[in-house]
């Protein structure tokens, strides 16, 4: 077995979620065959829990997501945190600046 665990491509996956994909081989095994990208959206939108209920749940949920097939967290719009590219319009307004989107109309 590797030692080495394959982070994202601007968050390193802290330990707890490490364990928690260790812990299972297929979910793992999965998580290996995502993109740094893909990794770096599961492990953004775990970090971004303000909660440790609410992370661990989060935790609990990616190793679900992975066994499903998922390649990316649902509903979440995406890690800020990447200096390749710009936020969107959404995630300026409302991860960012904290205001909520008109709709278009």
């Amino acid at each position: 077995m590797r030692d080495a665990f394959l982070h994202g491509t601007v968050h390193e996956a802290q330990e707890d979620l490490q364990v928690a994909l260790r812990s299972d081989r297929e979910a793992l095994a999965r998580w290996e065959s995502l993109t740094p990208l893909g990794r770096n959206e599961f492990i953004c939108w775990v970090d971004d829990a303000r909660q440790v209920a609410t992370r661990q749940r989060r935790i609990v949920r990616t190793r679900e997501a992975l066994l499903e097939g998922k390649r990316r967290p649902c509903c979440w719009a995406g890690c800020i945190h990447r200096t390749d590219k710009a936020p969107s319009r959404w995630q300026q307004a409302v991860l960012i600046d904290g205001k909520t989107p008109r709709s278009a109309s």
